[in-house]
């Protein structure tokens, strides 16, 4: 009962991605040809969503499910870095047709095959915990 909250929050984001269409590969592939403002919008409206969010959290001093304070620690900037993950993202987005959240809906709606593509994204995660101290950050 404990995630409980967590499971009904997963539920109603893979509603919220369905009905959108942010799952659709034809949605994604308009948006990377430039002929659609569909998934642009809806990314837009994230990006507002999320700055609102980490203001108020900040504003608030909120705090986790757990009680302890919200904290966000600044990062070192490295544009050669963001440009060189923001590459790998875009590349496996656009061969792939979905980015990760989206994976799992799919998979909620029986599409079999993006079970490749979700072992990919693991067997990746795993490589990088793996090699992780080796890479420059």
């Amino acid at each position: 009962m404990k995630g409980l909250k967590f499971i009904v929050t997963g539920i109603l984001f893979g509603i919220v991605m369905s009905k959108s269409e942010a799952i659709s590969w034809y949605r994604i592939q308009e948006m990377f040809r430039f002929q659609s403002f569909h998934m642009y919008g809806i990314i837009g409206t994230a990006v507002v969503l999320g700055v609102i969010s980490v203001y108020l959290i900040k504003k608030f001093k909120m705090r986790d499910y757990q009680g302890n304070p919200i904290i966000f620690t600044p990062k070192e900037k490295s544009v050669p870095r963001y440009l060189f993950g923001g590459i790998i993202f875009g590349l496996g987005w656009a061969l792939v047709g979905s980015c990760p959240g989206p994976l799992f809906v799919n998979l909620g709606h029986a599409y079999w095959p993006i079970l490749l593509a979700i072992f990919g994204g693991l067997l990746g995660t795993y490589f990088y915990g793996v090699l992780r101290d080796r890479l420059p950050h």
